[in-house]
């Protein structure tokens, strides 16, 4: 429908600045002439005034207007926390009874957009407003459950009004971890924060805690209150610490009732003890492998002679100290995270006693890395001392003294410690072994004949290996192209001393681009199958697959936010779809405190579709209510656009002189009485 409209313009025949100055200067000259009372003043006054409405040149413009609708942007949320519980079907609800309102009202154009990524709404509407003119918008109908984490910080232009899904009395427990401390050292115990959070809960709940996977601590803690737990750290790299509470009746997210946090363990400076026995070409290969982490405290001792050996040279030419046994062997072993007997004899300076102490400490949890020489064949072996009883071999007599390329062996190719070492048909020859018999543990790599060159084994809680060849010394050289001994002795060493990388046996989980891939390692023929149990409790087994190296891997879709728990024997892998501190994760239940200050900088409205039930919605006028207890408003705005423009001439400019010449006639005749 098109509308006429009529408006007075003026479009000036000489510039406006001349028109105002000739029109000062006249009023001036009329005034002084009536102040003196001139005859004839009132006609030139007419007459100046008929000139410039000439000048002026007054016109009628007509508009020929085409009213615009107005525009109403609607707002759905629907972002993960949206997708709880019946919040879909309330949003659809609440939806349809919107556009068909709306359908009802006159001049009205409706505009939906939809956002389906985070809590960031408003950064989705001002996209929508952007994309329309500011003029026309009579309004904004945002659909959500009030969990919204972008404010704006200028006005919208309209009302905003708020459609809440769920409902006031809604109840979400969550465990949380509030503080993990950047990192923890290996043998201390880390603090962290812990708050079981129900806003509408009292009292206290049940909570376990687990560490990598087995449970630690079941205890009860008090609700709403930030509590600190002591977590012992075991070993180096990360420490999954989980937190649980049973879900409660009408728990409206039952995934944010498991947590977790990754902490970083670190050695304080690793003490490693060498112990050098005769001296050969090899010594310093393990000397500088130790030296060169800056990580290693080491503490290197070389006997050169036993005490009962004397070879008459004077004291005070002496630079050598006693062999500290007694303050090593008794005083201070614990203190050390590796023991390291390079082509060490059984002889006087360390009594039975202190070959027992190390296998204690061995048992304890330290580990020992014994690498052999020929002295491992003879009578005065370590072998046939207390250490026999720990150590994986026995030597058979004898040696092997020509050249033999070490090979992986079937578990060597698996075990992380040498799989993935460059290609053996690469290395260069070894030149001497010990033969002997396996008693236990894991052959890594084989030499001569197919005798264990490298055996890795578990005692107790400590680790013992064995490097049966003291001419590794020649791949450090590049002996007819070397070897990869510095990586193979560095895994070793790390190894035994429990880095959680080199572990044969063992699960982890990782989510990246919405994919959970699992990954076993295991020295067996088979991974078998791994149990995924996702946030909301569903269960799947899924089949590892062999990668080669050890590994064996699964990887399926893991769309939900939450804790991804996977299960393999005795393994357990945590891994977390979007940050656990994920406002979506975090509070959950409807609210509109959030959104209070926005609808009111604003106007508009803020309710409960489903409890405080949907409103009418009506057009209103600037400058009144927008809203009432059953109601929404919408402000007509009344834009248009104009579609033609007829100017007609008010008065012709040549009447007007006409005139002005007629009162300057008469003014003239006046005066001339």
């Amino acid at each position: 429908m098109m509308n006429a409209f009529a408006d007075l313009q003026f479009s000036p025949l000489i510039p406006l600045p001349w028109l105002l100055a000739l029109a000062l200067a006249a009023a001036v000259a009329t005034a002084a002439g009536l102040w003196r009372r001139v005859a004839g003043s009132f006609w030139r006054l007419a007459a100046i005034a008929l000139v410039l409405l000439a000048l002026s040149d007054p016109r009628l413009v007509a508009e020929q207007r085409q009213p615009l609708a107005d525009i109403v942007l609607v707002m759905v949320d629907h972002s993960p926390s949206q997708r709880l519980a019946d919040r879909p079907a309330q949003t659809a609800r609440a939806l349809a009874h919107v556009q068909e309102k709306l359908a009802a009202l006159p001049n009205l154009e409706v505009r939906i957009r939809r956002h389906d990524g985070d809590s960031k709404v408003f950064a989705a509407m001002q996209a929508a407003l952007a994309d329309l003119p500011r003029r026309r918008l009579a309004g904004i109908i945002l659909i959500s459950d009030g969990r919204v984490h972008d404010l704006p910080a200028a006005a919208l232009g309209a009302p905003l009004h708020v459609l809440l899904t769920g409902s006031a009395d809604e109840r979400d427990r969550r465990a949380i971890i509030t503080r993990t401390p950047a990192f923890a050292l290996v043998g201390r115990n880390a603090q962290i924060g812990l708050r079981l959070d129900d806003p509408h809960g009292k009292g206290s709940a049940p909570v376990t805690l687990s560490i990598d996977g087995a449970e630690f601590l079941s205890t009860t803690l008090p609700l709403n209150r930030d509590v600190t737990v002591d977590i012992p750290v075991r070993h180096a790299g990360p420490v999954i610490v989980e937190v649980a509470t049973p879900v409660t009746d009408g728990d409206l997210m039952p995934a944010n009732n498991r947590t977790a946090a990754a902490i970083g363990a670190v050695r304080d400076r690793l003490k490693v003890l060498l112990i050098s026995g005769e001296p050969h070409a090899g010594e310093r290969v393990w000397r500088n492998l130790l030296k060169s982490d800056a990580a290693v405290d080491l503490v290197h001792f070389t006997i050169l002679r036993p005490p009962e050996k004397d070879d008459r040279t004077p004291i005070r030419e002496l630079a050598l100290i006693t062999f500290p046994v007694r303050e090593l062997f008794e005083e201070k072993l614990k203190d050390f995270d590796l023991v390291v007997f390079d082509r060490y004899r059984h002889r006087g300076i360390m009594a039975a006693p202190y070959y027992q102490f190390l296998t204690q400490y061995v048992h304890g949890g330290g580990a020992l890395l014994a690498a052999a020489g020929p002295e491992y064949a003879e009578a005065d072996s370590i072998v046939e001392s207390a250490l026999g009883d720990i150590l994986p071999t026995s030597p058979e007599g004898g040696l092997i003294q020509s050249p033999f390329v070490p090979t992986l062996t079937e578990a060597g190719r698996r075990h992380p410690v040498t799989a993935g070492l460059s290609e053996p048909a690469l290395w260069g020859p070894w030149l001497r072994q010990i033969p002997v018999r396996q008693n236990r543990g894991i052959a890594l790599l084989q030499g001569a004949d197919g005798k264990p060159l490298l055996v890795l084994d578990q005692v107790g809680q400590g680790r013992v290996a064995q490097v049966l060849s003291d001419t590794i010394w020649l791949w450090a050289r590049g002996y007819q192209g070397g070897g990869p001994h510095d990586e193979l002795l560095r895994r070793l060493a790390h190894w035994l001393m429990r880095e959680p990388e080199l572990e044969a046996e063992s699960l982890s989980a990782i989510i990246q681009g919405g994919q959970l891939q699992v990954t076993r390692r295991t020295l067996a023929t088979s991974g078998g199958h791994a149990e995924i149990t996702a946030p909301d409790g569903t269960v799947v087994a899924v089949t590892l697959k062999d990668r080669g190296d050890g590994a064996w891997v699964a990887t399926l879709a893991a769309p939900q936010p939450g804790l991804w728990t996977a299960r393999a024997d005795t393994h357990v892998a945590l891994a977390a779809q979007g940050s656990l501190t994920n406002p979506e994760l975090a509070e959950i239940t409807a609210t509109p405190h959030i959104l209070a200050p926005v609808v009111e900088a604003n106007g508009g409205s803020i309710r409960y579709g489903q409890s405080d039930g949907l409103p009418d919605l009506r057009q209103v006028g600037g400058g009144g209510a927008v809203a009432g207890p059953r109601w929404l408003g919408l402000v007509r705005r009344g834009d248009y656009a104009i579609h033609g423009i007829h100017q007609t001439p008010l008065l012709p400019p040549a009447l007007l002189l006409v005139l002005a010449a007629a009162a300057l006639l008469l003014g003239w005749k006046r005066e001339s009485r």
